[in-house]
């Protein structure tokens, strides 16, 4: 289906809206946005700890709430019709990750939402401060976009003889222009070289390794971005095809096959959205929810992977590393 004739599908959607919606209007419904083409992938990192949350604070899908479930690829045309189905229909609550949250944002000064976003949601505009958020926004900093430095030096830890740093990045992404600066800024005091691969498509992706193993860069390190860890397993096998040593910000990756990552737990913060949700499906106004930062950043290991590699983890990392794959 071509994408206008899929924007003109959503005119018709209001009698196709789920019966659980239009029949049971005691039950308070929650409109669930995320930037992944592949949602089924999302759904163990994503999806399920939201609900989890949900559950801690009283409230079961299906039960005694609905939740909509859309999942927009981050083009705005597509992006715009879905927050703006959602606003139409005046659902209760709306969570998304940064682009949604954004979108949704714009749309609405009423519906409360709760949002998930790597980088400060101050200057994204989402709220006026993180303890008094104002508005009717709210939700979770993963600082997902905000660790470009400690990751470069655990990976320049790691390596130490490393000097040219491929980096594997998504133009299509609105933090990535803002990733790189702090990437390239936390290279200079390591004498390290960034080398920047656009990977915004699939093919890109592919495309990407294609030219890395003509370059043949020391490691590799993957910027944060939705579209990357939706794609994760692509990513680790041709990362381990191409022998790479590999960087990333999360622990789904390591999970996969991965090398290494570093990062706070997108699962936990997911739970932490889906409290929140509750919390504001019982009353509570978003403007005094102060917006939540995680406390514990995790260092996990493949050692596996590393053997592959041919790589021998340094004692110091290892002993810093809160799990280790064996």
């Amino acid at each position: 289906m071509k994408r206008r004739e899929f924007i003109a599908l959503l005119g018709g959607t209001a009698a196709a809206w789920p019966l659980a919606v239009r029949a049971q209007k005691a039950m308070p419904t929650v409109g669930f946005l995320y930037t992944a083409p592949t949602p089924g992938e999302a759904v163990p990192y994503v999806t399920a700890p939201f609900l989890s949350g949900l559950r801690e604070v009283g409230f079961v899908e299906g039960q005694n709430v609905a939740v909509e479930y859309r999942w927009p690829s981050g083009q705005s045309e597509e992006l715009k019709a879905f927050v703006a189905e959602l606003v139409h229909h005046q659902v209760d609550v709306i969570v998304g990750n940064t682009p949604p949250a954004m979108a949704a944002k714009a749309a609405t000064s009423t519906i409360p939402i709760v949002f998930l976003t790597g980088t400060d949601p101050v200057k994204l505009g989402l709220v006026t401060s993180f303890n008094h958020p104002g508005g009717n926004a709210t939700g979770v900093n993963f600082l997902g976009a905000a660790l470009e430095a400690k990751r470069l030096g655990l990976l320049r830890e790691l390596l130490p003889q490393a000097t040219v740093i491929a980096a594997l990045a998504d133009s299509n992404f609105s933090l990535t222009t803002g990733q790189l600066r702090d990437l390239r800024v936390a290279a200079r005091p390591l004498g390290l070289q960034i080398q920047v691969l656009d990977a915004g498509t699939d093919s890109q992706v592919d495309n990407s390794f294609a030219t890395l193993a003509q370059q043949r860069p020391d490691a590799l390190y993957v910027v944060a971005t939705p579209f990357f860890t939706n794609r994760r397993e692509q990513i680790v096998k041709l990362a381990a095809r191409h022998s790479l040593p590999t960087m990333y910000d999360v622990r789904e990756f390591p999970d996969a096959g991965g090398l290494m990552s570093y990062g706070a737990s997108i699962s936990d913060a997911f739970r932490q959205v889906g409290v929140y949700t509750g919390r504001v499906l019982k009353g509570e106004k978003p403007a005094d929810l102060p917006v939540l930062q995680p406390t514990k950043f995790e260092l996990v290991i493949n050692r596996k992977t590393a053997r592959a590699l041919g790589i021998v983890i340094p004692d110091k990392l290892l002993a810093t590393a809160d799990e280790v794959i064996e």
